[in-house]
């Protein structure tokens, strides 16, 4: 997938890794769709701002009618809620799985068919692969964000999509201006994704902390939970 002269459209382009996302489109040459639930925050010189708001069926069909010549679709936009799973509010939960799986779901139906030999990325995260205490939702809703993306990924294999995952820990965003830990630069984010992108890669690892929960993965899931007991 070659970004100089592509089409593409990004989810929730108004603030964090999503306007990094569509600012380096703009850099690589491409023409850029930035799309959020409020358009009139996206401050992007050079793109096309439409209004998206992922759960919003009719939201999303008109953002396709608007833009029927996107070959790169960006999806990005994301919620969390800290919730737990037994003792969080159900809604709450049900909101992750509606942003996360559903939306992101109705987005690549949406455009699937138009984008041909051109490419996907799914803004996943490392806590696609683990949960602690206040993820269960978002853990959940990743999860299966990223099941998503690899089933996707071979039903459109047939018209050679490509589509990517892009997992990450911590990242300098809005969504974790309340933790006190080290994060990765949005930035830097976005640059290896679309680097990853041109170079037909269908993974991401950005950072350490996704490399490491990965190979976790394959061990014995106590190690990693309970380590203080084995």
């Amino acid at each position: 997938m070659q970004i100089n002269g592509a089409v593409a459209l990004v989810t929730g382009a108004n603030r964090g890794i999503g306007r990094q996302f569509a600012s380096q489109l703009l850099d690589r040459g491409a023409r850029v769709y930035a799309t959020a639930r409020r358009p009139e925050l996206v401050d992007l010189p050079g793109a096309t701002v439409l209004a998206l708001d992922i759960t919003d069926p009719a939201s999303v069909a008109a953002a396709a009618e608007a833009a029927p010549d996107v070959n790169l679709l960006i999806n990005n936009a994301g919620v969390t809620t800290a919730t737990d799973l037994v003792g969080g509010d159900l809604a709450e939960v049900r909101r992750e799985l509606d942003t996360h799986f559903w939306g992101t779901l109705s987005v690549i139906r949406a455009f699937a068919a138009q984008l041909g030999d051109g490419a996907i990325l799914n803004v996943l995260s490392a806590l696609s692969w683990f949960a602690h205490p206040g993820s269960g939702a978002y853990s959940v809703a990743k999860a299966a964000e990223w099941s998503l993306t690899n089933s996707v990924r071979l039903e459109l294999a047939a018209q050679r999509t490509l589509v990517t995952g892009l997992h990450m820990g911590a990242v300098d965003t809005d969504m974790m201006a309340g933790y006190d830990i080290p994060k990765l630069d949005p930035a830097d984010v976005a640059r290896q994704a679309l680097d990853a992108i041109e170079a037909d890669r269908i993974e991401v690892l950005a950072d350490g902390t996704a490399v490491a929960v990965k190979a976790s993965l394959a061990a014995d899931p106590a190690d990693f939970y309970f380590p203080a007991r084995r």
